[in-house]
């Protein structure tokens, strides 16, 4: 067993918005391993450190918990999956203005941001691999594990799978890559028809 660290953030109906008695909900329903923040009205946040066999283990039982807790509740993010440059330049120990220049000096290797901007957003699944592929940096595989889940939720998420599927897409390669092809598939269909 692995011990786990990750964040689940959810929006909470009319019903659920009682944070007093969710928090206490969510301690009966196993959450009794997570932080939970209910500073925002609507929402929570749940800092987990979470013991499973895998990454998508212990997201998925973290989200059946709530779920059980707060029936209604809708994900709207698991991280750590976004990260901008200073998050990277963080994570590796780096100042952001030798981050930029790592990445501007390997511009043709660098894993395109999924966002750019004044600010550039980059899976940091992604990213990781690159360092350990192009960089030759040692990264905790645990940390990849993670990162590279709670992309693969984050992105499931965007496409309203249900729990059954997202169990699918999170624990095989073969559900992800199927789901990674329908979304290049979207993306090809919305480009033509422009």
């Amino acid at each position: 067993m692995n011990e786990y660290e990750f964040t689940l953030r959810f929006a909470l109906s009319d019903a659920e918005a009682d944070t007093d008695q969710l928090v206490e909900k969510l301690y009966a329903a196993g959450c009794d391993d997570a932080l939970v923040g209910t500073g925002v009205p609507g929402r929570v946040a749940l800092q987990f450190s979470r013991e499973a066999a895998t990454a998508a283990e212990a997201m998925l039982s973290a989200i059946r918990d709530v779920k059980q807790a707060a029936p209604e509740a809708r994900l709207i993010e698991a991280s750590p999956d976004l990260v901008g440059l200073s998050d990277i330049a963080d994570f590796f120990g780096f100042t952001r203005q030798n981050m930029r220049k790592l990445m501007l000096t390997h511009r043709a290797s660098f894993p395109l941001p999924l966002h750019e901007g004044s600010t550039a957003i980059w899976h940091l699944a992604d990213v990781l691999v690159w360092f350990r592929q192009f960089q030759n940096r040692a990264v905790d595989a645990a940390m990849v594990e993670m990162a590279s889940t709670t992309m693969r939720l984050n992105i499931s998420r965007q496409f309203g799978e249900s729990a059954g599927e997202l169990s699918t897409l999170l624990l095989s390669d073969e559900g992800w890559n199927a789901a990674r092809e329908t979304l290049l598939h979207m993306v090809a269909t919305q480009a033509s028809a422009k």
